[in-house]
This record gives C-alpha cells, structure tokens and sequence, in this order.
C-alpha cells in the first residue's frame, strides 16, 4: 500500500500500488477531483485574439509615441505588483515560466520538447496554461477569480521546461518550490476570497477573517488613511497579548511611518488591537514605475501631464493616495490628448473587501471619429439624466461634463483589460470637480464581437443571426450609457448635507425627515464594503439598458430609423437577460458567492425580470439531440417597454436613494436578496457550466525603442506561442530582479502562507 495526499481534497488516503488506476500518481488526483479539472483549467480551444492599435499608434508624432512609451513602461513595471496581488505563488511561476521561454527563442524550446519525447498535447496545453497565466498576471482567472492549473502532469511539466537552456538547478529549485500550489485544488485554493472556508487573498494574510477585514476597515476610517493601496497582515495571536496587525503601504520608499509626504504615525492602538504602518511594499515595482514616470515628463504635451506625472511619483514613492488624487485632478483637466493614459491603484474587485485597489495602468492613442460620437452624448448628457426615476435632488448639483473618448489600448498593465472605464474612483472628486469615460474601442473590437457559424449559447435559433449581427453595436450602446450616464450620475449626501436631507421625502415612502447620510470622511466603497463595486455596477448596467429605451439617445449612436432603434434595444436588452444566465457561471455554491462583479449586476437584473413576469422573460429548459440539456432565453420585445421598463424604473429608483443615503442595511438587504439562487436557478446552473465558454485572449503589442528617440510598436501572432513572446520581450530584462524578489519574500510568505 502506498500514502498520498490529494492536492484537490487534501485528504490523506493510500492506495494498492498494484492498482494505479485509482489515482493519477503524476499528478495526484483522487478520483473525485478529476472532474474540478474541467472547470479549473484553459481548454485547448480557448481563442486568443490580437489588440490590434497599429494604425492609431502610427497617426503620432515621434514626441507622442515617446510619452506613450515611457508611460507604457510606467504600466508595465508597475502591474509586476499584480502578480502579488493575485497568489502566494503568482510570482514564482511568472518567474520560473518568464525565464524558461526567455532562456532561447520559443520555436527552438518547443522542437527540443519533441525531440525529448514530450507529445504535442502536453505542449499545447503547457503553451496554453502559460499564455493564460501571463494574460491573467496570475493562476487565478481575472474575470471570475478562479484557479487554473495545467493538465498536463507535474513530471511532464518538469520534463518540458528542463528542455530549456535555463539552468537546470534554477528550473528544478523553482519547480519544487512552486508545484504544490502550482497543481494544488484543495477547496481553500480553488478561488480568491477572505477567510479559511471562502478562499485565498494575498490582500490578507491567510489567518484574517471577515472581522479583521471589518475591523481594518474601522481602523483605516478613523485616521483617515485610504486602503486603496494596503494589504494586512495579522501575526498569530499570544495569549495575553493585543492583537497585532501590520499595514503594509505599497511605496518606494521603504521602512516605517511616518516619513515626508506620508504624516501617520507608526503604530497605533485601536479597539484594543495594535495596528502597525508600515512603507515599502511592492517596493520594486514601484521604484522602477516611478522611474518611467519622470522619463515621460520629459514628452508632456502640457503643464496638465506635468503635474499629473508629478503627484503620481509623489504617490508611488512615498505611498500617499492623496497625491495621486491631486494627480487625478490634473488628470481630469488634461481634455482631449492625442495619448491618454491613467496609473494607480484602481479597481477594488478583486479585493474581498472590496476596499483595496489592484494595480493597474494603460497607455492609449484617442481614435477621434468614433469620439465625436461619445462627445455629442456628452453635450447632451444633463438632457439625458433627466430621463433618471429619481427625484433632481438626488443628481449631482451641476453635471460636470467629462472628456468621453474612445480609445485604441497600446498598452493596458492589470490582470484584465476592460471595455470601458469611468474614472477616477475616488467619491469626492467624481462628484465635486470631475471624472472622464472611456470606451476601449480595439477591445471591444476584438474581444466581444461574434464571429463564425458556432451558435451563441442560450440564445434562442430564431434569434441567433440578429444577436451576432448586432451584439457589438448593442455593446457599444450598453458600454457608453453604463460609463457616462451610469457611474456618472447620482449624488451622495454627507452629513454637511443633514439640513437639506431634513427637507426631503424619501421616494420609496413618501416620508419626509427619514433619510441618513454619510459621515463625511466616509466613503462608498468603505461604507457598502464587499458588495459596494457588484452593487453599483448593477447599477450602471441598468442604466444602460434603461436609457437605451430613449429614441433620441440611439440617434447620437447613429441607429436612426424605428426599426433599427426597435432592434438595438431588443439585443441589447437579450444581452442582459443572457449574461445573467451566463452569471451563473461565476456562482460558488460552496462558498455562496459571488466571484465577479458584473456578472452578479447582471444576474441580479437577470432576476428583477423574471420577477416582473407577464411572460417578458422566460427560461425555456430542453434537451438537445445529442441528450444533454440546454436553456434558451426568451425576452418578449412587445413588453419590454410595458413591462421591463417599469420594474427596472422602480429597482433603479431604489438602488439610488440607498446609495445617495449611505442606507446600507436596506441597500445589503435587497442586493442580497436578488443575489440568492434557489434551487430552480442551481439546476440551471448546472446546465451553464457544462456548456461555459472560454473567455479570449488578448495579445497586446509592444512599443519598442528603436533608437532614443524613435518608437515603434511591435505586434504578434494570435497564438500561445505569440501572446508568450509579447511577455517574454516586455519583461525579459526583468528576470534578474525577479530573482531577487523571490529571495526576499521569505517574512512575506510566512504571513500569507500561514494556515494555508
């Protein structure tokens, strides 16, 4: 009899070494577990697509293409923090997989690999784990925060890189050090999340709970210093002993607090814990960000990017979110650029509290005519809110009218790159000096339009050639209406605010003088916490498909006649009712929760339909001629206006006197009830796993110095083997330091890995 423990269960079993058919030695999976293979890895037929920005980046003067470099650089450098963000192993894997595919050209990697005896399967699923890894920054799914691991067993994976040039000692140090993790789906490592029974976060340390995260929360609030750009660490508790938890501040600078520019002290006592601050994570990264920022100072095009450029290595080097909000501000004045761009520590979904920020930064030229488009939305947009089921006073006082522009992506440094942004994402400054909205054209070019005669799943037969015919109009409609009129509209109320709120009825009740307010150094994302980003993009997303019902907002999109306007919002509304079908996907049962936040928006509104039922929506279960079952959506286009339309006005309506009011209970209390899945919407569930789709690949470019003053931008195949060399030319140079990181984060690991 031979002992293992299954890395899926962690279970501790044996087995009869005479049959080894009931487990899989070489890579260790008891029987029950090879199934989560199929959700928790890359299929073979996963696209991959090209973002293609060649023709936008060449309509650039040289000193335009410069300042797009360096701040490509700044990106870049800087989304090495993601890795970090991701996984206690991200880092280790980009490292050992970076420097194998680094170590000769790939073509000659791969023949040696046949040569050597290792099939064409295992390296097509090992170049296709790793452009999945390096595209995700991570092992976990940016887009559902789920762990992928490779199929191919661990002895074959190991063969495959010793086929290298890379030293052998480096490959079988970084292998044995990673392998468990790199395979591992034990049910704490199969997603991202706060606590021993929901999931892995390296934002934490692997002892927090829940209540520490609330506790943090409560502690950050009261000195008024900002979690965007924090992680926590709680150290073991000694018995008769405070509680002490480290927070680490992401900065070049390294060492305790306080420091110039960084005014909080050391350590403090708060509700009987100790809480220490503590400068110079991800120190690296944000040293060399820094670095690229002050290179591209030198290309600026106005005083605006100067200022810009200035707060941001103010802010990445010491740590103060309060210069990079100055930096945002100058950013919001910078109208109309011929390169946009825009660094920091921004989207907190990934974040289980959804407090903190994950890295990112993106380089980007401005395609002018489709912007026309975007800029008439805008003139008109105080017109447009008026179409809003809420009262003005909930509205900001004045609209300030944002740059709207879509833009051709060069470069885009994050974990995943989105369709559109609304941003910055900093609550006082969206609502008393700006923000701007962009539409990231080439991405919704390549990564959400239809294509080939494979039907679109849960799409009915009859409906399946107007959807793809116009999915990616409908989308550009959605996508625009969500970043301008949805997460630019609504007023939040402080409590400076109390004597006008006194004055007000609440719209849900007709009652005056019963509606809260913020304190004000609160915020909404501090305040709602780990529903606050799920929440409010539920509410753009019905803003979108709200508005889309208003016939002289289609015109500013170019869907002029009744019939072409009729079918815009037909499909865009079937978008919807699709993708919370499809949301079901990114459910955990076993965790009950959610893993993305767009995805419970849309179901979310996928069940306010169904709820306002008079057949506008209806969930049709079948089998296929092949004996599996299917579900196909049907929306009654004669209702959406009669019946859609009423029940999304009243669920908007309430969305937003919760928000403006601070009114988490209530808000926490109906989200949550829209977010359940009964029964009914399980067994759907499981119909929409045996048929989920991968999510594509994007390739991005690279812009490459050519000579010190002349860049040009480097493309790749839409292959594995394409989206690998991209990562390999951009980050190359980068090995040896990453080298040093991993010798360096011995203290780190042991907070991150504790219980584990």
């Amino acid at each position: 009899m031979k002992e293992y423990i299954c890395p899926c269960c962690g279970i501790k079993k044996t087995f009869d070494d005479s049959e080894p058919h009931q487990v899989d030695e070489s890579a260790l999976f008891c029987q029950p577990c090879v199934p989560l293979l199929s959700t928790h890895s890359i299929p073979p037929t996963t696209p991959v697509v090209v973002l293609d920005a060649s023709e936008a980046f060449d309509l650039l003067s040289d000193r335009e293409k410069m300042y797009a470099y360096w701040m490509g650089q700044a990106s870049w450098k800087g989304s090495l923090i993601c890795l970090t963000q991701c996984s206690p192993e991200s880092l280790a894997i980009f490292t050992l997989l970076l420097a194998t595919f680094s170590a000769q050209p790939v073509e000659e990697l791969l023949e040696r690999a046949r040569s050597n005896g290792i099939e064409q399967s295992e390296i097509d699923d090992i170049l296709m784990y790793s452009a999945a890894f390096f595209s995700n920054m991570g092992n976990y799914k940016s887009f559902g925060d789920t762990k992928f691991v490779p199929v191919t067993p661990k002895d074959r994976f190991r063969a495959f890189l010793l086929c290298s040039n890379l030293d052998a000692a480096i490959i079988n140090k970084l292998f044995d050090a990673t392998e468990i993790r790199l395979y591992s789906l034990q049910p704490r490592h199969r997603q991202l999340g706060l606590g021993a029974k929901q999931g892995i976060s390296t934002y934490f340390s692997a002892n927090c709970e829940e209540a520490d995260a609330d506790l943090a929360g409560r502690f950050l609030n009261s000195i008024q210093l900002s979690p965007y750009n924090t992680r926590l660490f709680k150290h073991r508790t000694v018995a008769g002993s405070p509680t002490k938890y480290v927070v680490l501040v992401a900065s070049a600078v390294t060492g305790p607090a306080p420091q110039a520019n960084f005014p909080f002290n050391a350590s403090y006592e708060f509700e009987g814990a100790v809480f220490e601050i503590k400068l110079g994570d991800h120190a690296n990264a944000m040293r060399k960000t820094v670095e690229s920022l002050r290179q591209a100072s030198a290309f600026i095009a106005n005083e605006h990017q100067g200022e810009m450029i200035g707060h941001y290595a103010t802010s990445f080097d010491v740590g103060s979110i309060e210069a990079h909000k100055d930096g945002s501000r100058a950013w919001i004045r910078d109208k109309g650029p011929a390169v946009e761009t825009y660094i920091g520590f921004i989207e907190s979904y990934r974040d289980p509290s959804g407090m903190r920020g994950e890295f990112e930064g993106f380089v980007a030229c401005v395609n002018k005519e489709v912007s026309k488009k975007f800029q008439v939305l805008v003139d008109s947009a105080e017109e447009f809110l008026t179409f809003m089921p809420w009262p003005k006073e909930f509205e900001k006082d004045e609209f300030l009218r944002p740059d709207f522009t879509s833009l051709e992506v060069i470069a885009f440094g994050s974990s995943g790159v989105p369709a559109g942004i609304n941003i910055p994402n900093y609550d006082d400054i969206r609502q008393n000096e700006g923000f701007k909205n962009v539409s990231l054209g080439n991405v919704l070019k390549a990564g959400y339009g239809a294509s080939g005669d494979k039907p679109v799943s849960f799409v009915l037969p009859a409906d399946q050639v107007l959807y793809k015919k116009l999915m990616g109009p409908a989308f550009e409609v959605q996508v625009g209406l969500h970043e301008l009129l949805g997460h630019g509209s609504g007023k939040l109320f402080y409590s400076s605010d109390a004597e006008l709120v006194k004055t007000l009825r609440n719209p849900l009740t007709g009652e005056a003088g019963e509606l809260s307010t913020y304190a004000e150094n609160a915020t909404w994302d501090t305040s709602f916490g780990k529903i606050a980003s799920n929440y409010e993009e539920c509410r753009a997303e019905c803003t979108g498909i709200y508005l889309c019902l208003e016939r002289s907002i289609l015109e500013v999109f170019g869907h002029m006649t009744a019939e072409a306007q009729d079918d815009i919002i037909y499909i865009n509304w079937l978008l919807m009712v699709r993708a919370g079908v499809v949301g079901l996907e990114f459910y955990t049962p076993s965790t009950d929760s959610w893993r993305q936040a767009h995805m419970n928006a849309r179901y979310v509104i996928l069940r306010v339909l169904l709820e306002a039922g008079q057949g506008l929506v209806a969930l049709e279960r079948t089998v296929d001629e092949d004996g599996k079952e299917n579900v196909f959506v049907h929306l009654d286009r004669s209702k959406i206006l009669t019946v859609g339309k009423p029940a999304i006005q009243a669920f908007m309506l309430k969305l937003q006197v919760y928000k403006s009011t601070g009114d988490v209970a209530n808000g926490s209390k109906m989200f949550a009830m829209y977010s359940e899945v009964p029964d009914n919407m399980l067994e759907l569930r499981e119909i929409v796993m045996a048929r989920k789709e991968p999510r594509k690949l994007l390739v991005q470019p690279n812009m490459v110095l050519t000579t010190p003053s002349m860049v040009q931008l480097k493309t790749y195949d839409a292959t594995p083997q394409g989206m690998i060399n991209s990562w390999v030319d951009r980050f190359q140079e980068d090995i040896p330091e990453m080298f040093a990181a991993l010798e360096g984060k011995e203290e780190e690991d042991r907070f991150v890995n504790d219980l584990i």
